[in-house]
């Protein structure tokens, strides 16, 4: 699945991805019911990865629905990650880990996950942090937050055009994330995202969450012509 994953999200010949909708899930939930609603919406159009992203939940949880929810995942060629945690992320055979700056350092996580497994790491607004990240090994950067959001409080703004310039010196991808809706990811795609990374706008849908991804991906779709 991490082959998959990167043959798809990291072109070997050095030119810019298209980008794709990486879906992050609720701080909280019951998996057999959100396993559901994550069925639904990897079946309505273009999913890269799903991170698993429990904050408050113990190991055995975070284990639990990682296993309740990385088959859903897998039987779809969609990668499964999971947030902070490198040696859940090995113990579970999920595909990699994503980390922030308060946990796990990228060498640490690759360490414990593996060479053939995906690290991702939050980067905020830094163009420091960000280098500092792809010289350390890691297989995408994560900007953000780009709009006010509800799902954490967000210590950084970022600027579509920090991810114009990263595209400039870098084929490492990044990830867009903070506040992402239909209504406002365009600007990110067009500025050079190869993700864009939702999770209220996905799973708090009015429609449900196979409505939000077919809106995503005929959102991101329009962009892209323009991008290119």
């Amino acid at each position: 699945m991490t082959a998959a994953w990167r043959e798809q999200a990291i072109d070997p010949g050095g030119e810019s991805p298209d980008c794709r909708l990486y879906l992050v899930t609720p701080a909280r939930l019951d998996p057999i019911p959100f396993g559901e609603a994550l069925k639904a919406a990897l079946d309505a159009g273009d999913v890269a990865c799903v991170q698993l992203r429990l904050k408050e939940a113990d190991d055995d949880a975070v284990r639990a629905a990682a296993d309740a929810l990385r088959p859903l995942c897998h039987a779809r060629e969609v990668a499964f990650l999971i947030n902070d945690r490198p040696d859940l992320a090995a113990q579970t055979g999920s595909d990699g880990v994503h980390v922030g700056q308060q946990d796990a350092a990228c060498k640490t996580a690759r360490q414990l996950i593996g060479e053939d497994a995906i690290v991702g790491v939050t980067c905020h607004n830094s163009r420091d942090l960000a280098m500092a990240a792809g010289e350390e090994g890691a297989d995408y950067v994560a900007f953000g937050a780009f709009y006010p959001t509800t799902t954490k409080e967000a210590k950084t703004q970022a600027d579509p055009g920090l991810l114009a310039w990263w595209t400039e010196v870098t084929v490492l991808p990044c990830v867009a994330i903070g506040g992402i809706t239909v209504a406002n990811c365009g600007p990110l795609v067009t500025a050079g995202a190869d993700f864009i990374a939702v999770i209220s706008a996905v799973w708090n849908h009015a429609e449900g969450s196979a409505a939000a991804v077919a809106a995503f991906n005929s959102t991101i779709a329009r962009a892209l012509e323009e991008r290119r």
